[in-house]
């Protein structure tokens, strides 16, 4: 049992520690990065009064966690929940007052919306989330794969799921259910194929790799793409989705430098480049 919670620890912390190092060059050029900060890049934290600062992708992932606690708590006491992805838009609009509001709210006047995240006051920073994510919450929306909200693709979906993967394991359900609950969970926000299929994608690699000891990288990426190819046979940008993690693939077996092979994949601000970089 300690070495699933080391791993369930490294998985989030580890999140965190990366997006903290990462957020003070987030709109950064590449340009811009190795002139202030080295031909290396950024190694080092920027720190403001003292704390290196984490993004909205950290939050998001904390309130991600939060809900599959709500809808587990509701199950186990009532003996009936709803599916996970309610549990989620219902977190995702507490974060959402994070980013426009300041602390206390007023619990009364926001029961609908209050999670009990947002008791810690240093969730009210306001950080830069990507207006997808904001546009959607402000309206109170709940995009669904089969009811998309909008064709956003952007990696607002992906970068808040890996707590879906560490909580269900294929002992619990089949892993094709546990993947489809990481792209329902991207699809509240982002209603492209490739902004939750990636999700999904996400959420199997973590999934297999928190819960086994026998298990390599690269068998969990082979998995994770022959098992989204299943799930989402029908989709029209399967393809674009497996060609390009299977470049990366290619690439980190390539030998060439982390630089050269990531300019190949992309720029990251797509869920789908966002996980082939990754």
């Amino acid at each position: 049992m300690d070495d699933m919670l080391d791993k369930y620890r490294g998985s989030l912390v580890g999140g965190a520690v990366g997006d903290a190092l990462g957020y003070a060059v987030e709109f950064c050029s590449e340009r811009q990065i190795f002139s202030e900060y080295g031909e290396n890049g950024i190694t080092e934290y920027a720190l403001k009064n003292g704390k290196a600062l984490i993004s909205d992708d950290t939050q998001m992932t904390m309130f991600t966690a939060t809900a599959l606690l709500d809808g587990i708590t509701r199950g186990k006491l009532r003996g009936i929940m709803g599916d996970f992805s309610t549990y989620m838009a219902f977190e995702y609009q507490g974060w959402y007052l994070t980013q426009t509001a300041n602390y206390p709210v007023d619990i009364e006047e926001n029961y609908a919306k209050y999670s009990w995240v947002m008791n810690l006051p240093e969730m009210f920073s306001h950080r830069a989330p990507g207006n997808t994510c904001l546009s959607v919450l402000a309206a109170g929306g709940k995009g669904t794969i089969e009811k998309p909200i909008n064709n956003s693709k952007g990696c607002g979906g992906i970068m808040r799921v890996a707590p879906i993967g560490l909580y269900f394991s294929e002992g619990k359900m089949d892993i094709a259910s546990i993947d489809k609950i990481g792209a329902e969970c991207a699809a509240i926000t982002h209603g492209h194929e490739l902004g939750y299929i990636p999700a999904a994608a996400l959420v199997h690699m973590v999934s297999l790799l928190s819960h086994n000891n026998d298990i390599t990288l690269l068998e969990a990426v082979t998995s994770s793409v022959r098992t989204m190819q299943q799930i989402f046979n029908r989709a029209r940008y399967i393809d674009d989705f497996v060609e390009l993690i299977e470049l990366a693939v290619k690439l980190s077996q390539s030998g060439g430098s982390d630089l050269d092979n990531i300019h190949k994949l992309g720029e990251g601000w797509v869920a789908e480049e966002t996980l082939a970089i990754a």
